[in-house]
C-alpha cells in the first residue's frame, strides 16, 4: 500500500494557510473604524466656538465746556449815592483800578482782578476796599469803604474824554500827585497831594492832559491797570 506522506503535508499546509489568512482578515477590520461612517445619533461632530465677549459700550466724548467770554474792557466813572463823591473804574484783560475821592481831601487807588461774572473786589491803602458788579457794558454798580464809611455808587460807561486821569510830578521840589475824574458831561472831581498833603486839584485839559499847579505846566494821563 502506497503512503500518502508528501500530498497530506501539502494538503495541510495549504488548510493552514487558508485559516491564519481567514484570521488576518477577521482582526483587521474589527480593530480598524470606518473614517467616513456616520457618527452616532447625539453626538456632535463640531466644537462649540466660544461666544465672543461683549465689548464695553462706548460712551460718546462729553460736550466740551462753553467758553467764557472775558469782560469786555471799559472805562466807568459817576457819583457815590450821597453825591459828596465821584468813583472811576478802569477794565483791562481781566483787572481793574479804581480812584474815590471827593474832590478835597479824601482819595483812595484801589486794584484787584475782574471775575468772569463781571464782579470786583478791589483793595487799597488803610484798608480801604470797593465792591462793585458790572451790569451789561453800561455801568457799575457797588460799594466803596475809604477812611472808615461806606458810599454806594453808581458808575456810568465813559467815553473819552471821560474818565480816569492821573498826573505825578515834582514841582518846586515837592512830590506831586494828582487823580482826576472827569464825569460824562464835562465836570471834574480831583485832588493833588503835594508831599502827602492833599487838596483840591486844578482842572485839567481833557482833550490833552496838560494842568498847572503851582505855576508850573504838567501832564495827566489816562489811567489804565
Amino acid at each position: 500500500m502506497k503512503r500518502p506522506g508528501p500530498l497530506l503535508t501539502l494538503l495541510a499546509g495549504l488548510v493552514l494557510g487558508v485559516i491564519l489568512l481567514t484570521l488576518d482578515v477577521t482582526t483587521g477590520t474589527k480593530g480598524t473604524s470606518n473614517p467616513y461612517r456616520p457618527a452616532s445619533p447625539g453626538v456632535s461632530v463640531s466644537a462649540t466656538a466660544p461666544a465672543a465677549s461683549a465689548s464695553p459700550p462706548v460712551s460718546p466724548p462729553p460736550s466740551p465746556s462753553p467758553s467764557r467770554t472775558a469782560v469786555a474792557n471799559g472805562d466807568y466813572a459817576g457819583r457815590t449815592d450821597d453825591d459828596t463823591s465821584a468813583v472811576a473804574v478802569s477794565l483791562r484783560g481781566g483787572r481793574a483800578i479804581a480812584y474815590f475821592c471827593d474832590g478835597h481831601d479824601k482819595e483812595s487807588w484801589l486794584k484787584g482782578d475782574v471775575a468772569q461774572d463781571g464782579s470786583v473786589k478791589l483793595t487799597g491803602g488803610n484798608g480801604d476796599e470797593l465792591n462793585g458788579t458790572l451790569r451789561g457794558h453800561e455801568l457799575i454798580r457797588g460799594t466803596a469803604d475809604v477812611g472808615g464809611q461806606r458810599y454806594a455808587f453808581t458808575a456810568d460807561r465813559a467815553v473819552r474824554p471821560s474818565g480816569l486821569y492821573r498826573a505825578t510830578a515834582t514841582v518846586r521840589g515837592a512830590k506831586v500827585d494828582g487823580g482826576w475824574i472827569v464825569l460824562p458831561g464835562g465836570k471834574q472831581v480831583g485832588v493833588v497831594e503835594r508831599d502827602g498833603t492833599p487838596s483840591a486839584a486844578p482842572e485839567i485839559d481833557p482833550e490833552t492832559g496838560a494842568v498847572t499847579i503851582d505855576g508850573q505846566k504838567i501832564t495827566a494821563r489816562p489811567v489804565t491797570p
